[in-house]
């Protein structure tokens, strides 16, 4: 498919996917409100035991992931990089903020510092639907 859809609906595509991957998963999915600084999702156990936050990051295809000028600006428990969002499958890798950070990539254009994750990083076997780190919201989901 070759159509092309403004980034706020990409965004809110992979978003809405990410929170029916969760919600399968058993979790209590709250997105939060967009475009505001810190995390995209907030899901609790379905006991209210256990939260798990994240941030996510959605692309229509297999692209860089622009970072930000900053790393520490990278939170969440997890993150989950959606792409190919206009094929028939989309794909979410899921990563540990940490794993993000070590696998930054730093560019430098006109002066100024950018941080990406290159696709070759991200988009592997390692990260790919590994939904089992984040675990499970309620027994048996």
């Amino acid at each position: 498919m070759t159509k092309r859809h403004p980034p706020q609906i990409v965004g809110n595509m992979g978003l809405y996917y990410a929170c029916y991957k969760l919600s399968r998963l058993g979790w209590n999915v709250m997105p939060t409100s967009r475009n505001a600084k810190g995390v995209d999702i907030i899901c609790f156990s379905m006991d209210g035991t256990r939260m798990r936050t994240f941030q996510v990051k959605s692309l229509s295809r297999k692209s860089p992931v622009p970072l930000g000028a900053d790393l520490d600006r990278i939170m969440g428990d997890f993150w989950v990089i959606v792409n190919d969002l206009l094929a028939e499958h989309p794909r979410c890798y899921v990563m540990r903020p940490s794993q993000v950070k070590a696998l930054a990539h730093r560019g430098v254009k006109d002066g100024r510092v950018s941080y990406w994750l290159q696709p070759r990083d991200y988009a592997v076997p390692k990260f790919e639907e590994k939904w089992e780190q984040v675990g499970r919201g309620v027994a048996g989901a």
